[in-house]
């Protein structure tokens, strides 16, 4: 796929899906009103500040990593050519997702909607279970031993202390 393909690709998936499972349906059950905050602690709506804060980056980050590195999109119907191992990656296998579930499960801490926590966790099972059933195998199937490797030096979801560093193939051409 053409760069300029994957480019245009990966940011109309991200205006569709991750806008839409972390904005618009959070948006939807809170209309982002403010409730008691949770625990009645304030603190904890500078944790979830710091959740959306710490996911948003994240999550620009890796779809264009997908689009300029992989070159393809992080939907399953435009997938990358090339398997992206840089960046969040070398720490966690899966940070669009992680940054998602964070930004959702930050938006429940700012705004102390119980509502909006149980919905980010039922997105992070949703996450799971199609990461486990459909996008490991897939992505063993196309990168065979170099996502196994990846798939053995870095976590699903708990992020490494130190960045994994992939061993360089070399060419036989």
């Amino acid at each position: 796929m053409p760069k300029t393909i994957a480019v245009l690709g990966s940011a109309l998936f991200f205006a569709v899906a991750p806008s839409s499972v972390a904005g618009l349906v959070p948006w939807w059950i809170t209309r982002w009103e403010f409730r008691p905050p949770f625990f009645d602690l304030d603190a904890t709506r500078a944790v979830g500040i710091l959740l959306i804060v710490a996911g948003l980056p994240g999550l620009v980050d890796s779809f264009a990593r997908f689009a300029l590195q992989g070159l393809g999109t992080p939907a399953p119907i435009a997938p990358t050519q090339n398997l992206v191992v840089t960046g969040l990656y070398r720490y966690v296998r899966n940070p669009i997702y992680v940054a998602l579930v964070a930004v959702i499960l930050g938006q429940a801490a700012l705004f102390g909607d119980q509502r909006l926590l149980a919905y980010g966790v039922l997105v992070w099972i949703a996450f799971h279970a199609f990461v486990v059933g459909y996008e490991e195998p897939a992505l063993v199937r196309r990168f065979g031993t170099e996502y196994e490797d990846f798939r053995a030096n870095v976590p699903r979801w708990i992020p490494r202390i130190t960045p994994w560093r992939a061993a360089r193939r070399r060419n036989h051409s």
